[in-house]
Order: C-alpha cells, then sequence, then structure tokens
C-alpha cells in the first residue's frame, strides 16, 4: 500500500483530495459502467465473496421484526440475507442506479416484492429520510468509498430510532491490498499520479472513535481477515475489476482503457498474484433510547 499512500501524499499537497463531490460521481459513475464493463460480472464474479463478509457482519444480530435500511446495498446481499432473518421490511440504497437495478433483480428471484423490500438511490452523506425512523441501520462494504465518513455516521444516527442498532462494515488495512498495490504498478502513471484514490480503509481504533463521537454507545468491533485463493492470476485480476468497477479509470483517457487492463492483467500474471485478501472491520453501536 506504500504506493497508494505515496500518491495520496501527493494528491493532497497538490490540493486534488478535498472534491468530494467529484469523488462520489468517479464511484457512482463506475458503479454504473461508464469507465469499464466489468462490473456486469459484479455477482457472478464477487457475490460469493461480499456475501461472506455479509454473513459474518449479520451474525449474532437481533433483526427479526425490524424495520432497516442497508446503505450502499450494492446488489442487494446484506438485504435479502435480513430478510431470511426475519426483517420485516429493507430498503436497499445505494448511489449506482445501476447497483440497485441488480439488487431488485435479486429480490424478484428471491421472491420478495415491495411489501417487504423497497429500493432508493441515494447519497450515504444526505439521507431522505426522517429522523428515527429505522429500527437498524447497516452499511456493509460500501462505508471505505465514501469520502465524508464522519458525516455519513452522523446521517446514521439521525435517522435510527433510539434504542436502534447501527452495523458499520468497513474496509480494514489490509483490505484488497495485492490487488491494488499491481494496479498502482501496472498503470501508466500520466493518468494517475497525483490522483487521491477514493478508498478509506479503517483500523478497529478508528472505527470505535468514529462511532462514541457521533453519539453510539456500547461499540463493540469484530475483524475478519479471509486469503482468498483464486485458480490463476486472471481470474484474481477479474474479481477485483469486477468488484471495484475499477472507477479510477475516470482518470484515463477512453481510448486508452482497454490496453491499461491489457497491462494490468500481464502484471497480474508476471507476479502471480492469484491472492487476493479480505480484511473486514465491522462495528456495532446503538442509538441511546431517549429516556437513558
Amino acid at each position: 500500500m506504500l504506493l497508494v499512500n505515496a500518491n495520496n501524499l501527493i494528491a493532497f499537497l497538490n490540493g486534488n483530495s478535498g472534491n468530494k463531490t467529484a469523488m462520489k460521481e468517479r464511484i457512482k459513475l463506475g458503479y454504473e459502467g461508464a469507465f469499464s464493463n466489468h462490473v456486469t460480472r459484479y455477482d457472478s464474479l464477487a457475490a460469493e465473496y461480499q456475501k461472506k463478509a455479509a454473513i459474518a457482519q449479520l451474525s449474532g444480530m437481533d433483526l427479526k421484526d425490524k424495520e432497516i435500511i442497508d446503505i450502499g446495498c450494492g446488489s442487494g446481499i446484506i438485504s435479502l440475507l435480513a430478510l431470511e432473518m426475519g426483517v420485516r421490511t429493507a430498503v436497499c440504497g445505494d448511489i449506482s442506479e445501476y447497483m440497485l437495478k441488480l439488487a431488485e433483480e435479486n429480490s424478484r428471484v428471491a421472491g420478495y416484492d415491495s411489501t417487504r423490500i423497497s429500493f432508493c438511490q441515494l447519497d450515504a452523506e444526505s439521507l431522505p429520510f426522517e429522523d428515527n425512523c429505522f429500527d437498524a441501520v447497516i452499511t456493509g462494504m460500501s462505508f471505505g468509498l465514501f469520502p465524508d465518513q464522519e458525516k455519513a455516521v452522523r446521517e446514521m444516527y439521525r435517522i435510527l430510532k433510539p434504542g436502534g442498532l447501527v452495523s458499520l462494515g468497513a474496509h480494514g488495512p489490509e483490505h484488497y491490498w495485492e490487488a491494488i498495490d499491481t494496479n498502482i504498478r501496472a498503470l501508466d502513471k500520466r493518468h494517475v499520479l497525483g490522483y487521491r484514490f477514493e478508498f478509506w480503509p479503517r483500523t478497529e481504533r478508528q472505527i470505535v472513535k468514529l462511532m462514541k463521537t457521533n453519539g453510539f454507545r456500547d461499540i463493540q468491533t469484530n475483524r475478519f481477515i479471509w486469503r482468498n485463493l483464486f485458480s490463476t492470476p486472471s481470474d484474481a485480476c477479474d474479481f477485483f475489476a469486477a468488484v471495484s468497477s475499477n472507477w479510477w479509470y475516470a482518470k484515463i483517457p477512453e481510448q486508452k482503457r482497454d490496453h491499461e487492463y491489457d497491462k494490468v492483467k500481464q502484471l497480474f500474471e508476471r507476479r502471480g498474484i492469484r491472492r487476493v485478501t479480505d480484511d473486514v472491520i465491522i462495528g456495532y453501536g446503538e442509538k441511546p433510547s431517549s429516556d437513558s
């Protein structure tokens, strides 16, 4: 991750790290396939790994008969698991219209209709809901892509009912480090030098501080690390491209994107990169009851 941190420092020094609106727009467009079509293979290549993290996150949570919101829902993996656990209703929210369409398709296949699950395009840092309206607020592995995480957590606190539960699924320090490092090494530096990559991993201590500062109590964290081994370096490369959408290709001229991806895949193969680490940090907390 040294190359990523060095590049982010350059971005900070030259003033390219402060435009959070532009950052969110790049992520949104990436997950709508604007810069690469790899996201169209999101479910076929990445769903089983995302589901593993979702199961770990929801394990032990009492969601029966609760009204929940899944912020940054992606293709709906957390919401559908929560419905299996007895959730009364789930709202799937994501900044990407394409991902919401995937989630809606997956919910129909699973047999759920609008009485159990609904869909809403939203910005996690400015949620379109009234105060105190959900029993539980959950965000999975999209949390590490929120440019202003503190603002997002404040919004989660606001819409959560007193006594309600929050669960944050964050990227840990080792998350996808092999794939990220290989991408940075392979890409033409003329396109990405000084570009602040939209990725904000956190430690358990940082998650606790973030939740405590914004009013949550009874905070607990878990950390899970999986070393996912793919059959070939090419498979590992394709997985990462699908799960991330390659949104940073926004910085690469359109006519050069396929060439740059070929370079990335070739470096995966030369370095024998078959392993991609999942580093998942989960924070749980409660919004104090009004009488406490």
